[in-house]
């Protein structure tokens, strides 16, 4: 069963942006899709179960931004 959560990043302005955080978030365990939305920085984020916060807090810092919210 997979589960999809949606966060908000801040500082996201380009295509590169999206392409960073995307990698870093393709990259952890189980994640099966990323789905972001530029104009209003969601990510949503498909995974074979939920992920630990603190991973895709991780990662977005990783990618160089900043994980605003979560919309669970």
């Amino acid at each position: 069963m997979s589960s999809t959560a949606t966060y908000t990043v801040s500082g996201m302005t380009c295509s590169h942006c999206v392409g960073a955080v995307t990698g870093e978030l393709t990259a952890l365990p189980g994640v099966t899709d990323v789905r972001i939305d530029l104009a209003t920085g969601s990510v949503a984020v498909t995974s074979d179960a939920p992920l630990a916060m603190t991973d895709v807090r991780a990662a977005v810092d990783e990618a160089g931004y900043e994980l605003a919210t979560v919309d669970a």
